[in-house]
């Protein structure tokens, strides 16, 4: 798999009837090894073991529903009190971050309402802090702890 602009870790890598896996700590599972899932791992991990984000406040692939249609939000941070805090959008290494992509997250916003939003691609990170009072946003010049937010 790729390098990536994000810390390494030692990912639970596995082979099952040809087709690589990766352990997903959230998920307690193994899933299909794919360049967006690679880089998932990778962000959990960082925001887990050096950002002290705690594990059992994060979901993947929460379902969400807009209108008729089903959607995924890749990854969700809840408060305690398990209110939506964070969306993260994964695209693998070799997608561009685009505006196609803020508006995917932007609509899954449309439902959480939370306060941060982040986009990466493991080597392009961009992180925004909602101002609803104000109706927009400002880009973060970096991930802020668990501690900051």
């Amino acid at each position: 798999m790729n390098s990536l602009n994000l810390p390494s870790y030692e990912a639970r890598v596995r082979s099952v009837s040809g087709r690589r896996q990766i352990f997903d700590v959230l998920r307690k599972k193994y899933v299909s090894l794919t360049p967006e899932e690679w880089v998932r791992q990778h962000f959990i991990h960082y925001l887990i073991e050096h950002l002290g984000y705690p594990a059992m406040l994060m979901a993947n692939e929460v379902q969400l529903q807009i209108g008729d249609k089903r959607v995924r939000a890749d990854s969700v941070l809840y408060d305690r009190r398990l209110a939506p805090r964070m969306i993260m959008e994964y695209k693998a290494p070799d997608v561009a971050l685009t505006q196609k992509v803020f508006d995917q997250i932007s609509a899954y916003n449309l439902l959480l309402r939370v306060d941060y939003l982040v986009v990466t691609n493991g080597l392009d990170t961009y992180a925004c802090k909602m101002d609803y009072e104000r109706g927009g946003y400002s880009f973060m010049t970096s991930i802020p702890t668990y501690s900051e937010l």
